[in-house]
């Protein structure tokens, strides 16, 4: 029993390493997941009718989350977050947290500001539900990848509605990144699931 719940709270990028990570291998996989939300930001879409962009980054939000677990998802996305504070152009389209927004206002409190939160929140309860043994089946990889998005949008739309009001929110927030989004979480949902029966494929 005990066995079994030890093989469950582990991430599948433990289980193919094979062994109990070291410190170096542990920074190396908080800083390359910090780097590929920074990459994937920059396959950024600029929409005229919205301060909000469409990236590819809430993919390397979820993945992160679903492949390091929750600490070092966190860690991850905290360390995205502080390349963008010490100024390099990691968030969305080359911006870096200083950079002017839209609204004329650095980045890290312009109209987006609020999606950077919640990738971090988002990150974490993935992380978690990843370590709860919740990305073994599709079923259960989506309901994972969904309570991610659900964060994200929470915080995403709630500092957003600052911006552009209320009665704006939802059409420029939200609705316009529905159908990306649910591409991007069943893309990460099914790379899961197959993952962990490949990795039992190889080592029967």
């Amino acid at each position: 029993m005990e066995r079994s719940h030890t093989w469950r709270s582990k991430t599948l990028v433990d289980v193919l390493l094979r062994h109990q990570p070291g410190v170096l291998e542990q920074a190396v996989l908080i800083l390359g997941a910090g780097s590929l939300i920074g990459l994937l930001a920059q396959v950024a879409l600029r929409l005229p009718f919205t301060p909000v962009p469409v990236t590819l980054q809430t993919a390397g939000v979820l993945l992160a989350g679903a492949l390091l677990g929750w600490r070092r998802a966190g860690l991850a996305l905290l360390t995205y977050l502080g390349e963008g504070l010490a100024g390099l152009p990691v968030f969305a389209g080359g911006a870096s947290a200083w950079t002017p927004s839209t609204a004329g206002v650095p980045e890290i409190i312009g109209p987006t500001a609020g999606y950077l939160g919640g990738f971090f929140l988002a990150a974490v309860a993935v992380g978690w539900c990843t370590e709860q043994g919740w990305d073994r089946s599709l079923k259960q990889s989506l309901f994972s990848m969904s309570v991610g998005e659900v964060l994200i949008y929470v915080c995403g739309l709630t500092w957003l509605a600052r911006f552009v009001g209320i009665a704006h929110v939802i059409p420029l927030g939200l609705l316009p990144f529905i159908p990306g989004d649910i591409v991007k979480m069943v893309a990460v949902a099914t790379l899961l699931p197959l993952g962990w029966k490949l990795q039992a494929a190889l080592h029967r």
